[in-house]
C-alpha cells in the first residue's frame, strides 16, 4: 500500500477498519506498536513511526500491543505459521466447514493433523474448534430469536442446527433461558414472508444522492429503485447451496439506521446478507473524518459514500460493459445482458426485481452469438469470459478485504482491462478507500485537467480517502 506517514495518520485517527493489517503504527513515547483499529487513545502525530508490517516495526525495536494484538490483523499481517493455520481454521469453520464434514476433513484442507489443529486452535482461541463451531452457532441464533419472527424451528436450522432438542438444550444451557423467552412476542406458527434487520450508520447520510446514483444504473429486472427504496433480487452461496430471494433497503425514520428487509428464502444466510448490505451500502465510513480530509470538497454533502455491491463479479462485468459508453448506455447492454443469461424465479414481493444477475460460470460458457445480440462487441465478450472464468475457478477474488494491488495487477493482465476499470472495481467491489480514477473524463473535467498524472497529483491531498474525492467530482460535474 502506497500511502504516506500524514495519510497513515488520518486514517488511524478515523480508526478505519478498511486500513487494518494494510499498515501498523510504533508509538515511539511507549515502544509499542498497534493495528490502525487499536481502541487505544490516538498517539501525537510526532510520536507515530508507520510500517508495512509487523515484522518491520519489530525490527524497529517495538513491541505488540496487548490491546489490539497485531498478530491478529487480517491480510497482510505478519503472523508465524500456529496463529495463520489457527486462524484459517476459524474463516472455514464460519462457512459451515464442520457442519457437513468433520474436524478430520478441516484438518486436510489446511493441511495438517486433526490433533495438531486441536492444539493449535486451543492455544489461539482458548477453545476446542467444535466448541468455537457451537459459539457461532449460538450467537446467529440468539440474533435471529431477537431481531426476527421465525419460528423457532426454523432459526435452529438456519443456525447450522440438525436437532430441535440439541438446540434447546444449548441456548437454555448457554443462556439460562428458553429460545422463545428470547423474543418479545411468541413466534408465528409458519414462516413469515419476510425479515426485517436494522444496519445502524455514522450520520449524516446523503440517502437521496445514494439512491440517485444506484438509480441511475439499476439493472431491469435485477435491481428496482424508487424515491425511497433499493430492492434487487441475490444469489447467495452459503454451506454448499445458493439460496436466493430479494432485499428491500430504506432508510430508517427514526435513527441513523437502515431498515433492511429479506425475502424468508434468504433466512439461511442471514449473516452473508447483511455483511454484504454493509459494503453496498458503506456504512462503515466515518463521515466527519472524510470531510476534515476532503475540505472544500465535500464540505456541501459531507454524507457522500462510496456505493458498493452485493457481488463483486457483478461489478466487474458493469465496469467492463461500462467502458467508453454512457451510463444509460452501460444500463441497457446490462439490463439485456440479464434478460438473456439471467435467471427467473426471485420470489415475489419486491416489485420490478424478477430475475438474478448472470453467474460467472453462465457468461464464461455465453456464445458470441449470445454475446452479439445483446450488442456485446467481440473483443469485450472475450475480457467478461475472461474475468468470469477466474471468478469460477476462484482465481479471482471480488470481495471486499482482498489484496488490492494483487486484484488490479490480475485485472489489467487481462486483455481490455486497463487502470480506469481496475480502479474501478477496487473502488466499489474491494471497498478500497483509497482508489482513484485519474484518466476518468469527468474527473479531469470536475478538476479542469487534460491529463491524468496532473489529476493523480493533485488527488495526493485526499489520501487516504480518494474514492470519496472521485464520488464528489462526479457528483459536482
Amino acid at each position: 500500500m502506497t500511502l504516506d506517514q500524514d495519510s497513515c495518520y488520518r486514517a488511524l485517527s478515523a480508526r478505519d477498519a478498511r486500513f487494518d493489517g494494510r499498515f501498523f503504527v510504533g508509538v515511539s513515547s511507549t515502544r509499542i506498536y498497534c493495528r490502525p483499529v487499536c481502541t487505544v487513545r490516538t498517539p501525537k502525530r510526532e510520536n507515530c513511526h508507520f510500517f508495512p508490517s509487523a515484522a518491520a516495526a519489530e525490527v524497529r525495536g517495538y513491541r505488540p500491543c496487548l490491546r489490539c494484538r497485531p498478530e491478529l490483523a487480517p491480510g497482510l499481517a505478519s503472523i508465524d505459521a500456529t496463529t495463520r493455520l489457527a486462524q484459517a481454521a476459524a474463516n472455514y469453520i464460519e462457512n459451515g466447514a464442520l457442519e457437513d464434514h468433520g474436524i478430520e476433513h478441516l484438518a486436510s484442507r489446511i493441511g495438517v493433523t486433526s490433533r495438531h489443529l486441536r492444539r493449535i486452535f486451543e492455544s489461539e482461541f482458548g477453545v476446542a474448534p467444535i466448541e468455537y463451531a457451537q459459539t457461532q452457532r449460538l450467537l446467529l441464533a440468539k440474533r435471529l430469536l431477537t431481531d426476527t419472527d421465525l419460528p423457532v424451528t426454523d432459526v435452529a436450522l438456519a443456525s447450522g442446527f440438525r436437532s430441535l432438542r440439541r438446540f434447546n438444550a444449548l441456548i437454555k444451557s448457554r443462556y439460562r433461558m428458553a429460545p422463545r423467552a428470547m423474543r418479545r412476542d411468541a413466534a408465528p406458527d409458519t414462516l413469515p414472508a419476510t425479515l426485517r434487520f436494522l444496519l445502524p450508520y455514522r450520520p449524516p447520510y446523503a440517502w437521496d444522492e445514494q439512491l440517485a446514483f444506484l438509480g441511475a444504473r439499476a439493472i431491469d429486472g435485477v435491481e428496482s429503485v424508487t424515491a425511497r427504496a433499493y430492492r434487487r433480487s441475490l444469489a447467495i452461496s452459503h454451506r454448499g447451496a445458493i439460496h436466493s430471494g430479494w432485499i428491500d433497503v430504506q432508510k430508517a425514520t427514526r435513527r441513523p439506521a437502515l431498515s433492511v428487509t429479506l425475502s424468508a428464502s434468504l433466512a439461511r444466510a442471514v449473516p452473508q446478507v447483511l455483511a454484504a448490505t454493509k459494503h453496498a451500502f458503506d456504512l462503515t465510513c466515518d463521515p466527519d473524518e472524510v470531510t476534515a480530509c476532503l475540505g472544500p470538497l465535500a464540505v456541501d454533502e459531507p454524507g457522500l459514500r462510496v456505493p458498493g455491491t452485493f457481488d463483486g463479479f457483478e461489478l466487474a462485468v458493469r465496469a467492463i460493459i461500462g467502458q467508453q459508453i454512457s451510463v444509460r448506455g452501460a444500463r441497457t447492454l446490462l439490463g439485456r445482458l440479464a434478460s438473456t443469461l439471467g435467471t427467473e424465479g426471485v420470489p415475489t414481493g419486491a416489485p420490478g426485481v424478477t430475475r438474478l444477475f448472470p453467474s460467472p460460470q453462465r457468461i464464461a460458457a455465453a456464445t458470441t452469438a449470445e454475446m452479439a445480440a445483446i450488442g456485446v462487441t467481440t473483443a469485450r465478450a472475450r475480457t467478461l469470459a475472461a474475468v468470469a472464468g477466474a471468478t469460477a475457478r476462484g482465481e479471482l477474488d471480488l470481495r471486499p478485504g482482498a489484496d488490492v494491488e494483487a486484484v488490479c495487477a490480475a485485472l489489467e493482465a487481462i486483455p481490455g482491462i486497463g487502470t480506469w476499470t481496475s480502479q474501478y472495481i477496487a473502488m466499489r467491489a474491494l471497498g478500497w478507500p483509497d482508489a482513484f480514477l485519474a484518466s476518468d473524463l469527468v474527473v479531469l473535467k470536475a478538476l479542469g485537467e487534460t491529463k491524468a498524472r496532473n489529476a493523480l497529483a493533485r488527488s495526493e491531498a485526499w489520501r487516504p480517502w480518494r474514492a470519496y474525492a472521485v464520488m464528489h467530482l462526479w457528483r459536482q460535474a
